[in-house]
């Protein structure tokens, strides 16, 4: 490589360290049976216990004992690794059950495996474009990165509306012809704000204007609903939305990600993903961990149940503590603002560090500058006690870095 060409990556690092925005990575030991618990391996050597606040195995699934044995009787019965891609040899009874069970829970006619959510929405929406040459995609400006990627990569006649604002979905839905075929694409749950999209109403308005929909429940799945269909069936419209995306890495403790909705658009995507056709199927132990967790939590909504009352006791301990958790949080995301780059590491280290809790600054490009946070995930399995440890090492780092409380 040429010392120039090396410059170019040197100099692109050393922006975001001058930003404060560098990520160092915590390296963790989940232990097994004992969530939210961890270990931190420390850089001179040996360990330190800690407790994770901060991750998306909301349901703590991904040690969940059944979960667990699927997966050890995957590899038993068939080995470590699918084979290759679904087309060529990766495709088991472990995937296409899964399919089967996906579909179900969204009340669809078809579901489509993908290796990440990330995937599933990137290659799906840009599919989806290639199916409608002349489509016109309307995406809520607080969608994620990987539908952003997936709906640049479309390369069609494209409007970001303002998030949750229907007023500015319809004007722009008015820009274009009556003929020409459409797609909304917008999210239940907003991850990094914890608010929820008006489902119902984007439906009305689709119909309206005889546009398709395009749901991300990623951080509704397994969450929301009776079911756990997420928050369209709990919202009761999970019927009117045309596709429905999800993970398996979240509620459901595993690795993946799906699309459900009409068989013969499945069919399709299917049939012309390059997502799909040329990647490496997930691994039958996944795929089988994956579908028994999907049927528990299916059957568990005390689950559900136990998520909700942690999310606000939560809350209610933190705003009690002069603590500034974001009003646009009515889901089990708990946010709490801090407004800088550097800070926000700063105060996430002395949590680490100093106080063994585990919660990740989240910076640019995630969320705009000068919104930096500490996203907070409370599971069913953080007690009162862990609340509390939790709220007094935030008012610790907090006196600590003089930082403002909220009446």
């Amino acid at each position: 490589m040429r010392a120039e060409d090396q410059e170019v990556f040197e100099n692109a690092v050393a922006q975001i360290k001058d930003e404060g925005r560098y990520r160092v990575f915590a390296d963790i030991l989940r232990q097994r049976g004992r969530f939210p618990h961890a270990r931190l391996r420390l850089e001179g050597g040996g360990y330190r216990d800690i407790v994770v606040w901060c991750s998306n195995d909301y349901l703590g699934q991904g040690q969940n004992e059944d979960v667990l044995a699927a997966a050890h009787a995957a590899i038993d019965a068939v080995g470590a690794g699918a084979g290759g891609t679904r087309n060529i040899s990766g495709t088991t009874s472990y995937h296409v059950d899964l399919e089967r069970e996906l579909a179900a829970l969204h009340g669809k006619e078809a579901a489509l495996l993908f290796t990440s959510g990330y995937v599933s929405n990137d290659a799906t929406l840009s599919t989806i474009a290639k199916l409608f040459p002349d489509l016109w995609i309307f995406s809520d400006a607080q969608n994620h990165a990987s539908m952003i990627e997936g709906i640049r990569r479309a390369k069609c006649q494209k409007r970001i509306f303002r998030h949750n604002d229907l007023q500015h979905l319809e004007a722009m839905l008015n820009e274009a012809p009556a003929s020409a075929p459409k797609l909304i694409a917008f999210e239940s749950v907003y991850s990094m704000d914890g608010d929820t999209a008006p489902i119902e109403a984007i439906c009305d308005i689709a119909r309206q204007y005889g546009a398709m929909t395009y749901l991300d429940e990623v951080h509704g799945v397994g969450l929301y609903g009776e079911k756990g269909g997420g928050v369209a069936e709990r919202d009761g419209v999970m019927h009117r939305v045309d596709f429905i995306e999800g993970t398996l890495a979240k509620a459901f403790g595993a690795m993946g990600g799906y699309v459900t909705g009409p068989a013969a658009a499945i069919d399709a995507i299917r049939s012309m993903a390059p997502g799909f056709i040329f990647t490496t199927s997930l691994a039958p132990s996944i795929a089988a961990a994956a579908l028994e967790s999907v049927r528990i939590v299916r059957a568990c909504p005390h689950m559900r149940d136990r998520l909700a009352e942690r999310a606000e006791r939560l809350k209610e301990k933190l705003k009690d503590a002069g603590l500034p958790v974001m009003a646009s949080s009515t889901t089990h995301i708990v946010p709490v603002e801090v407004g800088d780059a550097a800070l926000c590491k700063e105060l996430s280290d002395a949590l680490l560090f100093e106080h063994g809790i585990y919660v990740q600054p989240i910076n640019y490009p995630t969320v705009p500058r000068g919104t930096e946070r500490l996203r907070i995930t409370p599971s069913p399995f953080h007690d009162d006690a862990l609340m509390d440890d939790l709220v007094a090492a935030l008012s610790a780092v907090w006196a600590q870095f003089n930082m403002r409380r909220v009446a």
